[in-house]
């Protein structure tokens, strides 16, 4: 067994700091592609240091790697930091080298970002699995390009016995978007007891069933939401402080309960009078395991 491999054994027992010794002591042997890659991987995804990993990779890029790895990782930091131009180019050589999911979405991420909806729809699709949130991100850039009878079948095939489905209330949000609030409701529905009660997605839901002449049921809903911010005041107010707990924290929270509640307290109203809730679309950098040699995903050591 190598110092890699007796690196990659101690972190997969959750022994890190053992780990990052020898991946450390790796680098300091040698000076390679396999060497500096994992352990840039390692500062990316295991301390959420993408600065002490930048120069591994801009190191490993000078040696021009044959392997998409530290590609796929610098494309990852490139979005963090927001540069989505220099994102973009180097996913899109990490993808001619060999395409990952991983990487169609970021690229997709960058593309968005750049205002290249047409290029995001693209590889949004091309890193997707059935009704996940790459998908989700396709059938959305659908939407803005108005598509939207391509949008609603793809939209209609979403099903919650998926593996990576994405959401019944994101799935609603894509229905309220394509007008569809019949299909909406639906959702909303679905997913009422599985998801924190935020004012910015309720809103949408009271949106659609007034969309449908159905006011009595959004009063109701407006009701229990209502209700269980008065409950969740109270146990704030009774909840002792420590030393995870600040007092200052508890007066945040609570301002934040009360906000929400009066949010809800004047939602009816506001969408009576025209007010239409906007729909958040956080878009989403995947990350991937880029250890050259791990055993759990039969990633071989590099060979250049």
């Amino acid at each position: 067994m190598n110092l890699n491999q007796k690196a990659i054994e101690l972190l997969e027992e959750n022994k890190y700091d053992e780990s990052l010794i020898l991946f450390i002591e790796a680098v300091g042997r040698s000076r390679d592609i396999q060497s500096l890659n994992n352990l840039a991987w390692i500062y990316c995804n295991e301390e959420d240091n993408d600065i002490n990993a930048l120069p591994l990779l801009e190191e490993i890029l000078r040696m021009n790697p044959k392997s998409h790895f530290p590609y796929n990782l610098l494309g990852e930091i490139y979005c963090r930091q927001v540069k989505w131009e220099s994102a973009k180019d180097i996913l899109e050589k990490a993808i001619s080298i060999q395409p990952s999911k991983p990487a169609y979405n970021n690229l997709a991420v960058a593309n968005y970002h750049l205002g290249h909806i047409e290029e995001a729809s693209k590889y949004f699709l091309l890193g997707s699995e059935p009704s996940d949130l790459a998908m989700y991100s396709h059938i959305r850039c659908l939407i803005e390009l108005d598509n939207k009878s391509e949008a609603k079948c793809k939209l209609d095939a979403f099903s919650e016995d998926d593996d990576e489905f994405v959401g019944e209330v994101e799935v609603a949000d894509l229905y309220v978007e394509l007008g569809c609030y019949e299909e909406a409701i639906t959702w909303f529905k679905k997913g009422w007891n599985n998801y924190a009660k935020q004012p910015k997605w309720i809103s949408r839901y009271i949106y659609s069933l007034l969309k449908m002449y159905n006011p009595i049921l959004a009063k109701e809903l407006l009701s229990e939401g209502i209700n269980e911010k008065i409950i969740d005041i109270k146990e704030a107010y009774e909840e002792e402080c420590d030393e995870d707990w600040s007092e200052k924290d508890k007066q945040v929270y609570i301002k934040e309960l009360l906000n929400d509640k009066k949010e809800y307290e004047q939602m009816f109203e506001k969408v009576t009078s025209g007010y239409i809730p906007t729909m958040e679309f956080d878009i989403t950098i995947q990350t991937a395991c880029y250890l050259f040699g791990c055993n759990r995903h039969n990633h071989p050591e590099y060979h250049g």
